[in-house]
């Protein structure tokens, strides 16, 4: 199973990106694509169009809930990687793919790869990890 990060979805709507081609090539696979609800709330604060919102929401169903138990691994990750300002987002985002034991698609890998000891894994474009 595959979770998208924010940055990923964003550039995957955008036709004939490396984030576009991984997807097509992940539901061509039969591979499970989804996205948290924390990575939609923040796709969702735009800017973009309805036609983006619909086609995201068709392609990746409803967004895997944020649970409690996901809040409290926020915290230690939030605790275990130096309490950086604005990082809470990424930390929630984290929680969740390592709950689902997903591994986590992004197009920003600094702001992730410091979850990897945490149990989080990473596909990331910047590095070409497929």
């Amino acid at each position: 199973m595959i979770h998208l990060d924010t940055s990923f979805l964003v550039r995957a709507l955008a036709a004939g990106s490396v984030e576009e081609a991984y997807i097509r090539e992940w539901l061509s696979a039969g591979t499970p694509v989804r996205v948290s609800s924390v990575s939609w709330a923040e796709f969702l604060c735009g800017p973009l169009d309805d036609a983006h919102v619909d086609l995201a929401a068709q392609a990746f169903g409803d967004p895997v809930a944020f649970t409690g138990e996901d809040g409290a691994r926020s915290a230690r990750l939030f605790h275990l990687t130096g309490r950086r300002r604005g990082s809470l987002m990424d930390c929630m985002i984290a929680a969740v793919a390592i709950r689902c034991d997903a591994a986590l698609a992004t197009s920003n890998d600094t702001d992730f790869r410091r979850f990897e000891s945490a149990g989080l894994t990473i596909v990331s474009t910047r590095t070409n990890g497929r």
